[in-house]
């Protein structure tokens, strides 16, 4: 018998392996998360902009970066270490809000020399809306379709459309004497979301709606148009692709060329790895068993608060109600609100925002940006741990200025 129970054992574990695969690819739901990550392929990823980049700027070389642009171009400068000296375009495309203020300065210098940096974003970083004197405000969708119609100033250009789009984001202030408008998103009214400023000798184009360029709406009929439309404005140059994930180290590689977690994304083979692990699991048992008895364990004394504390997130970690959590969070942020600045958050609107900037002492940008994640956070079913991430981020940049 005790010959008989490693085989056992095995099937047993073949048996689960293969009721958890079958009951994933059952069960598996679209994830319609924002990551606008270049390596995925899920609706709101960039995976079919990331292979498609080479063809648009035929002949030109694509660089992936996946650390700080401060840590990349000054690697990659003159007096750098590394293998070439930075030029041409740098984009970013969603996620703008990690750049330092050292990035900022960095990438600015990389335009003042005669390059070009694209961003679209909902919100790019503060000092970058300091400098460059724009604004950016919302705007929700008034209809049921949540269909918002982009368009260019070049009228030879054709417009296009964008879908599952609760809301706008647009220009509400930029300098309309040196800056050029290039293009627009209309709903009920007209509003402007892509704008061309001189810079030095370079060029920033700045555009408010980074989901036009996801796989989503690039493979819907033809709406890829829009984005080359967009990318046209960029001259033919070497091009800087700013990744989703990052490398924070200030020395090292600038640029990478793969990643293991886009490997992870693929269920086949996420499941071998479960596989592998499993099966080395069970070596290690059996091993163990031949070679030592059991030695006896003596627990020591728990503290209880910690374990109730573990106890209550385990419980949701297991039932993975990110979206619970989120709204706990955000109604013990509004609590702590009124209780500190005693301000009414029945209604999150722009005088809330401007009574709340003006009591806490921040600027209002920062505090539009929270309180906007905020209601957008309310609008969806469902979330993911990322958003979780996001919003914390937000709140304890919030508390700790």
């Amino acid at each position: 018998m005790k010959k008989l129970l490693p085989v056992i054992l095995v099937i047993i574990a073949l048996i689960v392996v293969v009721a958890l695969t079958f009951n994933i690819k059952r069960t598996r739901t679209i994830d319609w998360e924002e990551s606008f990550n270049e390596k995925s392929n899920k609706p709101y990823g960039l995976g079919v902009l990331y292979k498609e980049l080479p063809k648009l700027f035929d002949g030109h070389k694509l660089r992936t970066v996946y650390h700080q642009p401060s840590s990349y171009l000054t690697a990659n400068s003159e007096f750098g270490y590394g293998d070439h000296e930075a030029s041409g375009n740098y984009i970013i495309i969603g996620n703008s809000d990690y750049l330092t203020d050292f990035s900022v300065d960095k990438l600015l210098s990389f335009v003042d020399e005669g390059n070009t940096l694209f961003i679209s974003d909902y919100y790019y970083a503060t000092k970058l809306h300091d400098t460059l004197g724009v604004e950016v405000d919302f705007e929700y969708n008034p209809k049921k379709d949540s269909i918002t119609t982009f368009s260019f100033q070049n009228k030879a250009l054709k417009d296009n459309l964008i879908d599952r789009n609760e809301g706008d984001y647009f220009f509400s202030s930029f300098d309309k004497s040196k800056y050029t408008i290039l293009g627009y998103a209309k709903t009920d009214s007209t509003r402007v979301n892509f704008i061309k400023i001189p810079f030095g000798d370079g060029t920033v184009l700045l555009h408010t709606e980074p989901k036009a360029f996801t796989n989503y709406n690039i493979l819907k009929e033809d709406r890829y148009e829009y984005v080359e439309n967009v990318l046209s404005y960029l001259p033919d140059d070497d091009v800087y692709f700013d990744s989703y994930i990052k490398r924070q180290t200030a020395y090292g590689d600038a640029e990478e060329e793969s990643n293991l977690s886009w490997f992870m994304e693929q269920l086949s083979f996420r499941w071998a790895v479960y596989t592998a692990l499993i099966f080395g699991f069970l070596f290690m048992i059996f091993n163990a068993k031949r070679r030592q008895r059991i030695i006896k364990i003596i627990k020591p004394l728990q503290n209880t608060s910690l374990a109730f504390v573990k106890t209550i997130s385990n419980l949701y970690i297991e039932t993975n109600n990110i979206k619970n959590i989120i709204d706990k969070k955000i109604t013990y942020f509004l609590e702590k609100v009124r209780t500190d600045f005693n301000l009414d958050t029945s209604v999150l609107d722009d005088a809330f925002i401007k009574k709340l900037a003006g009591k806490a002492g921040r600027k209002k940008e920062d505090v539009t940006q929270l309180i906007n994640y905020i209601k957008w956070l309310r609008t969806k079913d469902e979330l993911s741990e990322q958003s979780l991430v996001k919003l914390n981020r937000f709140i304890e940049d919030f508390y700790a200025q």
